[in-house]
């Protein structure tokens, strides 16, 4: 697999479904501050081939770090998680996929956490954007309360606005597939 060539065309499946930018500061985020862009990935995170290609980048990042399981907070984590435990088991590795619930269940079990995981299993913590890291950080704290050793955060796509720094103050190393210098650069050739 070219996993340049991978990541190029998810970059402009990303551009294409989920980008959207104006000069003034039009786009309020979930902290409530302002932003001249807005990126909704599940646009894209929820297309056939841009799942495909997501599976493909993720499996290959998380392939050799021997994790149990795959996910994140609901709903930006989970098609992913998903598409990387699908393309895990694809390769005969199965790494499986978890949810992160924002709020547990009033019935059942309670669950925070959905999936076959297990206590003392190895997990990577993914997000789709990260721009304080908040909804990374409660994924983080409920996979470790339930018990899971985290291994490494990977975000589709980093704002730079202080996320990764927030998170790695956790004691977790955060990498990125993608993050917002992308997504301008190749957005100004367009321009």
């Amino acid at each position: 697999m070219d996993i340049v060539k991978t990541k190029n065309r998810l970059l402009e499946i990303l551009l294409e479904k989920s980008f959207q930018y104006n000069k003034e500061p039009v786009f309020k985020l979930a902290s409530g501050r302002m932003s001249s862009y807005y990126i909704n990935c599940k646009k894209a995170t929820l297309n056939p081939e841009a799942m495909l290609l997501i599976g493909k980048i993720f499996y290959e990042k998380v392939k050799s770090l021997n994790i149990d399981a795959i996910g994140g907070l609901t709903q930006g984590a989970d098609p992913i998680a998903m598409a990387t435990a699908m393309v895990s088991g694809m390769e005969n590795k199965g790494i499986k996929a978890f949810v992160v619930r924002k709020v547990a269940k009033e019935h059942g079990l309670k669950k925070m956490i959905e999936g076959d995981i297990h206590q003392g299993d190895n997990v990577v913590i993914v997000d789709d954007v990260i721009t304080t890291g908040q909804s990374t950080i409660d994924a983080i704290d409920r996979a470790e309360s339930e018990g899971l050793n985290i291994v490494k955060v990977i975000a589709l796509v980093d704002r730079l606005e202080g996320g990764r720094e927030n998170i790695e103050k956790k004691g977790v190393h955060v990498e990125s597939i993608f993050t917002i210098n992308d997504f301008m650069d190749k957005y100004k050739k367009f321009d």
